[in-house]
């Protein structure tokens, strides 16, 4: 195979993408790329995004996987035309559906020659292999191409049953790609493929062009692994349009490989792959989808972050980069904060909320089903909170001192480390101090005042050392949502009482 950098072809008027993922695990993060940018092409272009499942290894494919790819859509917001569940002109959408479409088609291409019976097994391909002089995984070597009706006939005598393979042209075979340029595969650099088994099981490598080719998909945009099978799809597409089955030949894009770490490719296995734990740990689908663009495209040389809407306006696959891109789990938490800090207050609210249920700080996984004191502390905390967390996922321990009305707090391993000697005394005046203060003058700056002036004035401590272990005391964290605001979402009561509770137990 090589490649050649020229100018990249221009998109068909009426462009017809198309996501035909394999149900065979959790949805991963190549796998949204993909859909992300086949679903981008097509609403920039005014196209039509075609959504099916490509489910014929019944040893592989899982219901439970094919609902979770349903899930995964569905939760990023990347909706369809024509497919799965909203139906089209072209069904059924799911391959374990079209097994007589597909056996028709192979005994057309059978009956004009473009494919051949092959009763050659494995062995014997790795045996003549050896003999010729040739790597034993050399591949498939052509032997039964021109085999008479009667050597047919003595292995079908033998119980054999033939696979049927495609006649590959002794050509060179070149395309132009919407995202590499143009790219060529010498002649019998791809061997005769299989396009059914032995058992009548038809493969990928004839579901596939023929479901396209039925589909009218004129945009063909995949992953770079599957290059090497472009040459195969080409050849069996000419075919396809020779027996009527095809009307033409669609355009080819294939998008980098996503590497994780270690300059290998992201694996389906790699933790950071799996799209269900990134959406688990807090990620929101704009954050998500803004930084799987970047994946191999970018909206401006200087910018990182934007809308699904701004990137409906500005994609062109022609612009996607060739370099494989690497997914770097902070930059992705970095854009997830920037698109959580831009959500509505209650936006955000109501998406945190099933995060903080499940972290067991709220007795419900709705808005609408909190009580009104939890409601009440959410609704003023938002402003404390929204700006300083990244992901939903750390939203519970933000929040969780203020929405507990426990009296003591016991504190992180790591909040404990901060409390100097000094502590018992400080917490002692700071106790004092609050004791004092009206229930009426129980605000933000009020308390700032007080404890500024026993603390530090009064007291002569620094900053940290005066206001560490009170912080300590209302959050049990190192980390936590402003003090002085936090001590009045909380009241005079239980803050004197996590004061006195933190004195006791050091």
């Amino acid at each position: 195979m090589t490649e050649a950098e020229n100018t990249k072809p221009e998109l068909p008027e009426n462009v017809r993408v198309r996501f035909c993922p394999s149900p065979t695990g959790i949805p991963h993060v190549g796998m949204v790329r993909t859909a992300l940018f086949n679903w981008a092409e097509a609403r920039h272009t005014k196209g039509t995004f075609v959504f099916r499942i490509e489910d014929t290894d019944a040893q592989r494919d899982s219901e439970e996987s094919y609902n979770q790819i349903i899930e995964a859509l569905n939760w990023l917001g990347i909706d369809w035309d024509e497919g799965i569940n909203v139906g089209g002109p072209d069904g059924p959408y799911r391959q374990s559906e079209r097994g007589d479409i597909y056996k028709d088609v192979a005994a057309k291409l059978l009956e004009a020659g473009y494919a051949y019976e092959s009763f050659s097994t494995p062995e014997e391909i790795e045996a003549r292999n050896v003999a010729a002089g040739r790597p034993k995984a050399f591949g498939y070597d052509g032997y039964d191409r021109n085999l008479t009706e009667e050597q047919k006939a003595a292995f079908r005598a033998e119980g054999r049953k033939p696979a049927l393979r495609i006649r590959m042209p002794d050509e060179d075979i070149a395309f132009d790609d919407l995202i590499r340029g143009r790219i060529e595969f010498k002649a019998g650099s791809v061997p005769d493929y299989v396009i059914v088994r032995p058992n009548g099981d038809p493969l990928y490598t004839l579901t596939n062009p023929v479901d396209d080719a039925m589909m009218n998909i004129n945009v063909v945009l995949r992953g770079e692994d599957l290059l090497s099978s472009t040459p195969r799809q080409i050849v069996l597409y000419r075919y396809l349009i020779e027996l009527g089955v095809a009307k033409e030949m669609p355009l080819f894009g294939h998008m980098p490989y996503v590497m994780g770490q270690g300059n290998k490719k992201l694996s389906k296995r790699d933790p950071e792959s799996n799209l269900f734990l990134h959406r688990d740990n807090g990620f929101i689908r704009e954050g998500l989808l803004n930084y799987l663009a970047l994946l191999g495209w970018s909206i401006a040389a200087d910018r990182d972050v934007f809308s699904m809407e701004e990137m409906i306006e500005k994609f062109d696959v022609r612009d996607v980069k060739a370099n494989p891109a690497r997914f770097d789990i902070d930059k992705a938490i970095s854009i997830n904060a920037e698109h959580i800090r831009m959500l509505e207050p209650q936006d955000f609210l109501n998406r945190a909320v099933p995060y903080l249920n499940r972290d067991g700080v709220v007795s419900a996984d709705s808005w609408d089903a909190l009580t009104d004191r939890e409601r009440e502390v959410l609704s003023a905390s938002v402003k404390l909170v929204q700006p300083r967390v990244r992901l939903l996922g750390e939203v519970a321990g933000m929040v969780g001192s203020l929405l507990s009305t426990e009296g003591y707090i016991e504190p992180d391993d790591d909040a404990k480390k901060q409390l100097k000697d000094s502590a018992p005394a400080v917490l002692d005046a700071a106790i004092a101090a609050l004791s004092a203060v009206d229930e009426a003058d129980w605000k933000t700056d009020f308390l700032h005042e007080t404890l500024n002036k026993a603390l530090i004035e009064d007291g002569g401590y620094k900053p940290r050392l005066a206001f560490g272990p009170v912080r300590v005391a209302m959050s049990g964290r190192r980390v936590s949502p402003p003090l002085f605001e936090s001590m009045e979402i909380v009241g005079k009561e239980i803050t004197v009482a996590r004061l006195q509770g933190l004195r006791e137990h050091l």
